[in-house]
């Protein structure tokens, strides 16, 4: 009889923000997994790590920093067998994913491989731009706004268009874009209602304005929020 494979999402970082049913799901599990670099440690790890069971087997997923998806999916396979394998010798799997599992988040991959042949349940998990609109106190829309999620390695055009078509944007995975992002929404009169994050919710968090910003210094984990009536609440009034 198989297993029962869950994947949780440990949120963006504070290790409170953890959901009462991911943890009940972690602390009945036989086997624990979760994305790690090559070499070092995992953050999903190390966010679920006061909620991990002493002696509980683990098994990290070591990703290779490649732009290729090839290699990545490689190691999604090998995952998937070992994964696998342990659900068919009927062991309970938690796979832990950063933010959400279906936001952007890794676990995706092991559910396309492992759904159809075992039972899988996602627990959500709270994602960054909510952490960090919450972080920042500034909503990311209100009434019949609409929210663009936009990863900044788009293309400047295609990130101009949306962000014109919008009424609150989230821009994640800044990183090296951070100068050209700033530059962009300069040039579309928005840079001054927008808000700069980075490690949201986690020890090492910082809240800036862009100009504060040291490009050659912004992480992988920041985001920039623009709600384009921002101004309008930074100064009291209604939105």
């Amino acid at each position: 009889m198989s297993g029962f494979l869950t994947g949780i999402g440990v949120g963006p970082g504070d290790p409170d923000l953890i959901t009462l049913k991911a943890v009940k799901r972690l602390q009945a599990a036989d086997l624990v997994c979760y994305p790690a670099p090559e070499v070092g440690q995992s953050l999903a790890r190390r966010i679920a790590a006061p909620h991990i069971p002493h002696g509980l087997e683990e098994y990290a997923i070591r990703m290779p920093m490649v732009a290729s998806r090839f290699p990545a999916a490689k190691v999604y396979d090998e995952a998937a067998l070992h994964i696998g394998g342990a659900l068919e010798a009927g062991r309970n799997v938690v796979v832990l994913c950063e933010g959400d599992p279906f936001f952007y988040g890794s676990f995706m991959y092991l559910y396309e491989r492992l759904a159809k042949t075992h039972p899988v349940e996602v627990v959500p998990g709270i994602s960054s731009p909510m952490a960090s609109a919450a972080a920042l106190g500034a909503p990311l829309v209100s009434r019949n706004d609409v929210l663009t999620v936009l990863p900044a390695p788009l293309e400047d055009e295609e990130l101009r268009r949306r962000i014109e078509l919008a009424d609150g944007v989230v821009i994640m995975k800044i990183g090296r874009h951070f100068r050209r992002i700033h530059a962009l929404l300069t040039e579309l009169g928005h840079a001054g209602a927008a808000r700069y994050i980075e490690h949201a919710t986690m020890q090492n968090q910082r809240c800036l304005d862009l100009n504060q910003v040291d490009p050659e210094t912004v992480p992988y984990f920041s985001m920039i929020l623009l709600h384009k009536r921002g101004e309008a609440f930074l100064e009291g009034s209604e939105l």
